[in-house]
């Protein structure tokens, strides 16, 4: 039943890609929180689906922590799950993603119409350098910044190099770090089309200011407080 219930839950975001994916195209013309609003009712639908589907929930704690402008968000990386839980409580948001991801056909333009900061990840200086200036302009505007330090999908119980880009960031605009931790990679696993029932607890952190700070204190500092939290949260799949 965990494989039907799975299955049925990519039928859907399948189905849903397919018609939101040139929306993106349509509303260009729009403001930028606009496209971004009807962007993201593709997100809700896909967790009202994936609850509906394969009965995974999520809980969110330390709403109280969000400060009213937007500053850089840094998360931990399990799974599929944040990228798209984050987009309904950080608005506007913007993310750091692959720059190849825009070459996609009709996802990939409406993709790039909402101003992601798509990096080169074959050169590592250049795309820090990407992300601090495109990340300035971001901010400057308004928007969220979201980064995932360690790069890439890590499995729950292991652990990556926490990666300088949002600490550079942080640094050069002056703009404060939100941590974030969860444990969606027990129910969400990488690279996996099973979806495990249960409920997802995500943590959002206290501020932490960049002001007086190095690249390399912040990042310590930001992986200090996801990696405790996150070993903190409850084992789903006991």
């Amino acid at each position: 039943m965990l494989l039907i219930r799975s299955l049925l839950f990519y039928v859907g975001q399948i189905i849903s890609t397919i018609l939101f994916a040139p929306l993106g195209l349509l509303v260009f013309p729009l403001s930028f929180k606009t496209r971004y609003y009807i962007i993201t009712r593709w997100t809700a639908f896909n967790l009202w689906w994936l609850k509906i589907c394969c009965n995974v929930d999520y809980e969110v704690k330390g709403l109280e922590n969000i400060p009213d402008q937007a500053c850089i968000v840094m998360c931990k990386h399990q799974s599929a799950f944040e990228t798209l839980a984050l987009q309904l409580i950080f608005i506007p948001q913007v993310w750091v993603l692959k720059h190849e991801l825009l070459r996609i056909p009709v996802y990939g333009w409406g993709l790039a119409s909402m101003q992601p900061i798509a990096i080169n990840r074959g050169s590592v200086i250049k795309s820090f350098r990407q992300i601090v200036t495109q990340g300035c302009q971001r901010l400057k505007a308004g928007l969220w910044v979201i980064i995932f330090p360690e790069g890439t999908r890590v499995a729950p119980g292991e652990k990556k190099a926490y990666l300088p880009g949002g600490g550079m960031l942080a640094v050069k605009s002056k703009a404060n770090i939100i941590p974030v931790a969860h444990n969606a990679g027990h129910l969400w696993p990488r690279n996996s089309l099973i979806k495990r029932p249960g409920t997802i607890t995500l943590v959002i952190g206290p501020v932490i200011e960049s002001t007086n700070k190095s690249a390399k204190k912040i990042t310590t500092e930001v992986e200090a407080w996801i990696e405790t939290t996150v070993s903190s949260l409850p084992n789903l799949e006991n």
